[in-house]
């Protein structure tokens, strides 16, 4: 029952105060021309989106943050802090990537692109972020070598190769977001989507109430940006906020206790990068050949002549099905 309540009071909030801030956000960034810059490569239909608001990944993570602190207030003074380690560091991750966005997306403010720090450069401090809580969650005996397998009741033990796995996981899945954040409402809801599945799972589980805190402000994170970020969108949600939710979505899944389970609830994601992987490869391997007619794969179906909203309705509606097989799964 208190689950159900702490999922209820952090969406809740998370959701208002998201809303409440991008009412005041949007129009301050549009007064300093923090704009978008389009890929000429991109569908063409993109330009017109040239110079929307970037960054409003912050909303979310500042009314998240705030939450996330009052929580642990709550918790520390009932005496079971240590129950909500695992939804505090899972949300200390996704914050330390949101960082990295942030760096991101403030260098590609100062070059006036749509590049801003190299790859390996924001790679390495992915990197860093991700053997820091994997660290920490060994540190206070909140992990296990042994990774549960779904759909069994075994575990694969993987000893001292469970940490670059888990590191490995981390980055992938936080970058597989990243690349999810391509049209208006695709990342948000996509993972609105994947944090009501977490929240319902955490409560049927039982997860003492930090995977439920840590669900419901992803949740209502996402639902409140979406009230802006739905096509046609007011403002974007950036680096900042997509690889803040890469956190959160891996996050959430090391807290529930079940690290693979992501493959699943978040397939979305990883078809997204794999789509993209396999173009990279065909295209090299070919000498100009391609698979797709552009990646991600989003922007394929973009230039099928699918709608940004049949796009986000259709990726939206598989998660929730992969969110089903997860379910079984755990």
């Amino acid at each position: 029952m208190k689950e159900t309540i702490f999922f209820s009071i952090s969406a809740l909030t998370v959701f208002a105060a998201t809303f409440l801030i991008l009412r005041k956000l949007i129009p301050v960034l549009k007064s300093h021309k923090i704009g978008q810059k389009i890929y000429d490569i991109g569908p063409r239909w993109h330009i017109g989106k040239e110079g929307t608001p970037i960054m409003g990944g912050v909303s979310f993570i500042i009314a998240s943050a705030a939450v996330v602190a009052g929580f642990s207030v709550w918790f520390a003074v009932k005496g079971v802090f240590r129950e909500f380690l695992p939804a505090l560091f899972g949300f200390l991750l996704a914050l330390a990537n949101g960082a990295i966005g942030f760096i991101d997306d403030y260098t590609k403010l100062i070059k006036k692109q749509n590049q801003g720090v190299k790859a390996w450069q924001k790679l390495a401090m992915q990197t860093v972020a991700a053997s820091a809580y994997v660290a920490a969650m060994a540190a206070f005996g909140l992990s296990s070598t042994a990774l549960p397998l779904p759909f069994t009741e075994k575990t694969l033990e993987l000893g001292i190769f469970y940490y670059p796995v888990a590191v490995f996981m981390i980055d992938g899945i936080v970058n597989a977001v990243n690349l999810t954040d391509g049209i208006d409402g695709l990342a948000s809801s996509v993972t609105a989507v994947v944090a009501l599945f977490f929240g319902i799972a955490g409560i049927a589980a039982v997860k003492s109430g930090g995977l439920s805190v840590l669900s419901g402000v992803c949740f209502g994170g996402c639902a409140g940006f979406l009230m802006y970020n739905f096509y046609p969108a007011k403002i974007f949600m950036g680096d900042t906020g997509s690889l803040f939710l890469g956190g959160m979505a891996i996050g959430m899944s090391f807290a529930l206790g079940e690290p693979l389970i992501i493959v699943f609830a978040g397939i979305i994601y990883l078809i997204e990068v794999l789509s993209d992987i396999l173009q990279v490869g065909y295209f090299k391997l070919t000498h100009g050949k391609r698979i797709f007619k552009m990646a991600p794969i989003h922007h394929h179906f973009e230039k099928c002549g699918w709608s940004e909203i049949k796009i986000v309705a259709v990726f939206s509606a598989v998660t929730a099905l992969g969110c089903v097989l997860a379910w079984f799964a755990i």
